[in-house]
């Protein structure tokens, strides 16, 4: 009998590299780990080479971090939509000196490794309508997510890498006040943004020497707060830049489209830009003047490769 248990014990944790994983975590036992955080701290520091992670259905409370040292990290969840990494952290919360936690240290998940992805998960802070609350934070430079999904309120996806490149694709986004925001440059593919009660879809602190902010391209503004009741964007920085691409806006979206965020000089520095908008968001005559509808030609520089810098985050297969 302890032969065949042992049988079994070694079976289970070579279970991940029978389907091509590194490492499997399951709150049931049944992989090498229970908790995603086990399986960060087990990847090697500075590996050259892609770690796998798959992470089976379940919900995972943890504050994850993924260290600087962590490169090539990839998790897979088993359903996007019932493998949910979590945490209830936010703005106002007290740490153990009392002190707020801040909007930076409210966040669910934070990502430093570089060449980082992720697909078919959920990313998320549960801590509810109080204020800012992050559910991921990302540093990763080349940081890619595909089928994924990220939920919260306000400050839901912080873009926080200064220089970072970073690509979403088939993701589905919600929130309420700027809740996509950072100083990244971000590509969104194909996602669909969902807009709750009232607010900005982005607030970007683009560097004033980067070229781009965020890019959406064929993504669909939709939600159930009130006609009229968002905005595309204001700019956290002065330098903010964000532009839409052939994109589905939803009557949820105001027809002066953006802010300024009540500083004049900001109408100079900030570039703010569509192309091809439709929906009844759509309202290219009714925009504030100081934003930008752009012409073909203007449309065609918004490639991968300009946008993020040469790197190719949907490499030939």
């Amino acid at each position: 009998m302890k032969q065949l248990f042992l049988f079994l014990l070694l079976s289970i944790a070579a279970l991940g590299r029978a389907f091509g994983y590194d490492f499997v975590v399951a709150q049931d036992g049944s992989g090498k780990f229970r908790t995603v955080q086990e399986a960060f701290n087990a990847v090697p520091d500075f590996r050259k080479k892609v770690t796998t992670i798959f992470i089976k259905k379940g919900t995972y409370k943890e504050k994850l971090i993924l260290a600087g040292s962590k490169h090539f990290v990839s998790l897979i969840g088993e359903d996007r939509d019932k493998t949910i990494l979590t945490y209830d952290d936010y703005n106002q919360k007290k740490n153990i000196f009392g002190e707020d936690k801040g909007t930076s240290g409210s966040a669910s998940c934070y990502l430093y490794g570089p060449d980082f992805s992720a697909e078919n998960l959920t990313f998320q802070n549960s801590s509810g309508p109080v204020g800012q609350a992050v559910a991921l934070w990302v540093a990763s430079d080349r940081a890619r997510f595909e089928n994924c999904r990220f939920l919260g309120f306000q400050d839901t996806l912080y873009t926080y890498g200064y220089g970072s490149r970073q690509f979403y694709k088939n993701c589905y986004i919600e929130g309420t006040v700027d809740f996509i925001f950072g100083s990244s440059t971000a590509w969104f593919e194909n996602c669909d943004i969902f807009c709750k009660k009232g607010g900005y879809v982005t607030a970007a602190s683009t560097p004033d020497t980067t070229r781009f902010g965020y890019v959406f391209n064929k993504c669909r503004i939709r939600g159930d707060a009130p006609a009229g009741s968002f905005l595309l964007g204001r700019p956290w920085r002065p330098h903010a830049k964000t532009v839409y691409l052939n994109c589905e806006l939803g009557a949820i979206i105001g027809p002066t489209g953006w802010d300024h965020w009540g500083k004049e000089t900001n109408k100079q520095t900030a570039y703010y830009a569509e192309y091809q908008s439709r929906g009844p968001g759509a309202a290219p005559k009714q925009r504030v003047p100081w934003s930008h509808q752009l012409t073909e030609a203007e449309a065609k520089t918004y490639t991968l490769q300009n946008v993020l810098h040469g790197w190719d985050p949907q490499p030939a297969k």
